[in-house]
């Protein structure tokens, strides 16, 4: 089988994982033209469109379907005589991954992605996507190629990895008028709470807990992430209850304080998902094993 054969093979098993060309381009570390005349090489082959563009991305044609089980066995068989499976260098490698992370991954975990990657791998970029009902069709569809955080949707029929425990605490104003050096379950349910529902972390957890204890909690505001949290918190009479490791990277950066939460509260565990046709693929197992690394060091405070 000449090298040439081989790409084609290689370009249209990623062109099918990630319905993208430009994708699979940008995985494969070539050009966007090159692997367009590879796909138009195939077509030719074939005699069949094999792709076609909609709206969801390139859709593979009834042939296309039915060549991407032999297509891949013969992939699987060549790496198999070789030897090894492609390798990954990412001081050289040129690749965009695409992460599917909550508002509070996004403020712990990129500041150290992104000097690890400017030092160790410049040549890989990072897309981020936020959390959805659409990130389980992302990570089938080689949309996305991890999603982290909170997801118990995506426990069955995805692989993952337990990355940290997350518990949450309160935060108030450092000059509140009523709540100094600690925070009781009476002030708890007599001050007003400012809420956050956002996809991917654990709050269905705390509303189910204060519900079941049957705990009083006044709600004064609501919004849909944390990034604008401590500044609320800040200027405000407000308590709000958010995951610890937020309040880690919040040390030190504004006039607030933390405290325990006052009743029982499970903590829950943070986790990093994906789909099998990623499991072996050598350059998201790197990515894996790097934000396990980084999340597993002690959060930095100023």
């Amino acid at each position: 089988m000449q090298s040439l054969e081989v790409r084609l093979l290689t370009v249209f098993d990623e062109i099918y994982k990630t319905r993208s060309v430009t994708r699979a381009a940008d995985n494969l570390g070539l050009g966007q033209p090159a692997v367009s005349i590879a796909l138009g090489k195939l077509r030719e082959h074939f005699g069949d469109p094999l792709f076609v563009r909609t709206s969801t991305g390139m859709e593979p044609t009834p042939l296309g379907e039915e060549l991407v089980q032999p297509i891949r066995a013969a992939l699987d068989a060549l790496a198999a005589a070789l030897g090894r499976r492609t390798a990954f260098d990412p001081s050289s490698a040129q690749r965009s991954f695409r992460i599917c992370m909550t508002d509070i991954s996004q403020l712990v975990l990129l500041p150290r992605l992104w000097a690890h990657l400017r030092a160790t791998a410049p040549g890989i970029r990072i897309d981020i996507a936020h959390l959805s009902t659409e990130t389980a069709k992302m990570l089938e569809a080689g949309e996305a190629d991890l999603a982290l955080g909170f997801i118990p949707q995506l426990e069955a029929g995805f692989y993952q990895q337990a990355l940290f425990r997350q518990r949450y605490v309160c935060m108030a104003n450092a000059d509140h008028p009523r709540i100094r050096e600690t925070l009781s379950l009476a002030q708890f349910e007599a001050e007003e709470h400012a809420v956050v529902s956002s996809s991917g972390t654990g709050h269905l957890i705390l509303d189910r807990e204060i519900a079941r204890q049957n705990i009083s909690r006044r709600v004064a505001l609501a919004v849909p992430n944390f990034l604008g949290v401590a500044f609320v918190v800040e200027h405000t009479d407000l308590l709000v209850t958010i995951p610890a490791r937020l309040a880690e990277v919040l040390a030190g950066r504004g006039r607030f304080r933390t405290f325990p939460v006052p009743f029982e509260l499970p903590d829950y565990a943070v986790k990093q998902h994906w789909h099998e046709r990623y499991h072996h693929d050598p350059g998201n197992r790197w990515l894996r094993r790097l934000i396990s690394d980084l999340l597993s060091a002690p959060v930095a405070t100023p």
